[in-house]
């Protein structure tokens, strides 16, 4: 059992090392990243252990329609998720509110270490949460596909609603 240890702390202090080699000094949640991966890998072993325990078959294909509004939705959704000011205290716990950003959009500090800054930089990224977001669109269409695209289009929707607010803005200010 010492002979354990030895490695097990060889392996911790070779693991510290190459963080503190990365990061440079800086204040980089390295050893998160990998748990956050891990994560997202082991809910996508789950989703697909899953679907074959319980029989359900993939898709033989997605539609380059789905493919679509699922892409519009992702952006969507990952941005409301990240930087709206409804969902806001969905991310407290693990930012500060600095300020605004853009329109209907919060600037967010990602203060703390470890898995407070790991999460906190997670959530306020809408570019890291559409990986997530994504991968639960995808398993929605192998689990309830119909309940998805209802989903999927009325976030679509939303994204083409926003852009129309923006082409509105662009249109009025030109004009005056």
């Amino acid at each position: 059992m010492p002979e354990l240890t030895t490695l097990k702390e060889r392996a911790t202090n070779g693991w510290r090392r190459q963080e503190q080699r990365y990061a440079h000094g800086e204040n980089f949640p390295l050893g998160g990243y990998v748990a956050a991966m891990s994560v997202f890998g082991g809910i996508v072993a789950a989703a697909a252990a899953t679907a074959r325990l319980t029989g359900v078959r993939l898709p033989d294909r997605i539609s380059p329609w789905d493919t679509a509004v699922t892409a519009v939705a992702t952006h969507k959704l990952s941005r409301l998720l990240a930087k709206a000011p409804v969902t806001s205290p969905l991310r407290a716990p693990f930012t500060a509110f600095e300020g605004t950003s853009g329109p209907a959009e919060l600037a967010e500090d990602v203060p703390g270490s470890g898995a407070r800054k790991t999460i906190g930089e997670l959530v306020t990224c809408p570019f890291c949460l559409g990986m997530w977001v994504s991968t639960g669109f995808t398993a929605g269409y192998v689990f309830a596909p119909r309940a998805t695209r209802l989903a999927a289009t009325t976030l679509a929707s939303l994204a083409g609603s926003d852009f129309l607010q923006f082409a509105y803005a662009y249109a009025e200010q030109k004009a005056g």
